[in-house]
């Protein structure tokens, strides 16, 4: 089965509980994630030195540890499944996790 689109989650997480979250991505979140309808594939990626972000043209470095989740999906109506609802989500995280993205991206053409 091939992917028609991606979901691509980032986080970046308090260095007191880095060690707890990244256990508890691997090895509960991840497999649960891969376990719904639709989901095809995922993979976990760290950032490897400074992040550069642009806002209106300025544009500055960052030195933060930013996790990216990659996830391969056979429609975007995967993440809308009940078992996608079901997973048990950050919430025991939430107050360590500064930022956070989730995007649905589907191809241009």
């Amino acid at each position: 089965m091939s992917a028609n689109c991606l979901m691509i989650v980032t986080a970046e997480v308090d260095e007191a509980v880095e060690a707890e979250w990244n256990r508890w991505y691997d090895e509960v979140h991840l497999p649960d994630a891969l376990a719904c309808p639709g989901v095809l594939r995922g993979r976990r990626y760290v950032s490897s030195g400074p992040i550069s972000e642009s806002d209106r043209g300025q544009r500055r470095g960052l030195s933060i540890r930013l996790y990216t989740t990659v996830y391969e999906l056979d429609s975007p109506a995967a993440v809308e499944t009940k078992e996608f609802h079901a997973m048990r989500g950050w919430a025991h995280f939430a107050p360590h996790v500064r930022s956070q993205t989730r995007v649905v991206v589907t191809p241009v053409s």
